[in-house]
């Protein structure tokens, strides 16, 4: 029979809060997820990089018997062709999120030195499905590869893009970097100078953290002594809480601690924020907080998936959220000539960073689906599955359904439809572990702008789910 297209009916304003949440408790991830990890572009040093890497042997450093780099120059500025910039998709609440964090020092535009460099690379990632979060900060002496530009030092990758005007900017360009270095997608960033961090510190009325060892803060800016900091519960107020953080040349981990003290001040932040007592008075000043630091906090996350990022951070336990630092075990310290004055670099060893990636951002597919056995649970979850062929092979669509049946799932209708070139999984009620099977079956891809999942509220349909099959799949015999 022909299966026709159900109508839809416009939910209601609780309807769509109970698919924000149940889609951001277990939609997407899975979706991305095959996608995540496929590549690791991470490139051994020295050497030739991929040639998907954008970098030519030109712009390659030279090295000496040991291994160190001599005579390399930091990163050109590259002149690409100006593609049209396209704005990020709006977060579904579902997928997960990657988003780097840019810290910069807007005094090098007022020294009259150029574009700045970022003084803080640090990447967040949030899964909404296994409510687990992460942050890797990434030292920003990084000898990396720099798409367009060779190698250079990782905070260089803002200042070539900032000062060649390049398409996304210093934040574009940083995010090319970091994703190739990684080998993840970087889909946000948030980007924030020492003025605005100093202010947005001030306007919670700053943060509570344990110091771990005695340090000599250099206070930004004019007029402010040197003050000395000593172990134990602290509260630090905005100007304070930057020095505490860019310090590191009193540090004994160097660059290493440094990241690590950065990392504590997030959770400082995080933890008055989000506590109980606080929140709601966050969530109640957010507009406004969000026009006060707008001129200093650039970011393409909007405001809405921020605040919908903040409530999902409130339902992620401490205990859930990993971090990591590259340290000194990860890289080999390496010295070089940067604009005809000594310098020094970190080489990456690609297989240390790799195991600390993945700690943090997960293991891959078949990590997504880990947390139970997917034909089990779509077959306690009873969704009612409607089977449509659009496929060039008549019998497909009977052999499909005769499939599921086996495996326990509860197919309630089998039609035709059609012709479809490509394979499409309906949502019309939330049966998240139903809609992951299928993903994970029939290897369907979930990127946005191309999706081949599509959520469809409808609580008159006479089915939860609906698979509408394509020559795609017809052609994978993934159906016995």
């Amino acid at each position: 029979m022909k299966i026709p297209k159900p109508a839809f009916k416009r939910p209601s304003a609780g309807g769509v809060i109970f698919w924000v949440i149940a889609i951001g408790l277990g939609a997407a991830a899975f979706i991305l997820a095959r996608n995540v990890f496929t590549c690791w572009t991470i490139t051994s040093l020295p050497g030739v990089s991929p040639d998907a890497c954008g970098a030519s042997a030109a712009n390659l450093p030279s090295f000496n018997p040991q291994g160190t780099p001599v005579g390399a120059p930091e990163a050109a500025t590259p002149q690409p062709a100006a593609p049209v910039d396209v704005p990020p998709p709006s977060w579904d609440g579902g997928s997960r999120v990657n988003l780097l964090f840019i810290g910069i020092d807007a005094r090098d535009w007022q020294a009259g030195v150029g574009a700045p460099r970022s003084d803080t690379l640090i990447l967040f990632t949030i899964d909404p499905i296994s409510k687990t979060a992460g942050m890797l900060s990434i030292p920003r002496d990084m000898w990396v590869n720099i798409p367009g530009s060779g190698y250079g030092r990782i905070n260089m990758a803002y200042s070539i893009g900032t000062g060649a005007k390049l398409p996304g900017g210093g934040p574009g360009l940083a995010m090319q970097t970091v994703s190739q270095f990684l080998g993840v997608p970087v889909n946000y960033y948030a980007q924030v100078d020492f003025g605005t961090f100093i202010a947005m510190i001030d306007t919670i009325g700053g943060i509570d953290l344990e110091v771990r060892e005695r340090l000599v803060l250099d206070p930004v800016g004019t007029g402010k002594d040197h003050v000395v900091i000593t172990p134990g519960n602290r509260h630090l107020v905005g100007w304070k809480a930057l020095a505490y953080a860019r310090t590191r040349e009193q540090s004994k981990g160097g660059d290493v601690d440094r990241a690590k003290r950065q990392q504590d001040i997030i959770f400082a932040i995080m933890d008055k924020v989000l506590s109980p007592d606080y929140f709601p008075t966050f969530v109640k000043q957010a507009p406004g907080l969000y026009e006060l630091m707008a001129s200093g906090i650039h970011t393409n996350l909007s405001f809405e998936d921020g605040l919908k990022l903040a409530v999902l951070l409130q339902s992620i336990p401490r205990a859930n959220i990993r971090t990591g630092v590259i340290d000194y075990d990860m890289i080999t310290m390496s010295g070089t000539t940067l604009n005809g004055e000594a310098a020094s670099v970190f080489k990456p060893k690609p297989d240390q960073i790799r195991i600390l990636r993945d700690e943090i951002f997960g293991g891959g597919a078949v990590g997504a689906m880990a947390a139970g056995d997917p034909v089990a649970l779509s077959s306690q979850e009873g969704a009612r599955i409607r089977v449509v062929n659009g496929s060039y092979a008549a019998d497909f669509g009977q052999r499909t359904s005769a499939y599921f049946q086996s495996l326990g799932l509860n197919v309630t209708e089998l039609g035709s439809g059609g012709p479809y070139d490509r394979t499409t999984v309906i949502l019309y009620s939330p049966k998240l572990y139903t809609m992951r099977f299928m993903l994970y079956l029939f290897g369907l891809n979930g990127n946005s702008g191309t999706s081949q999942i599509k959520f469809e509220p409808n609580p008159s349909s006479p089915v939860d789910v609906e698979i509408r099959l394509g020559n795609d799949v017809a052609n994978s015999n993934v159906i016995p």
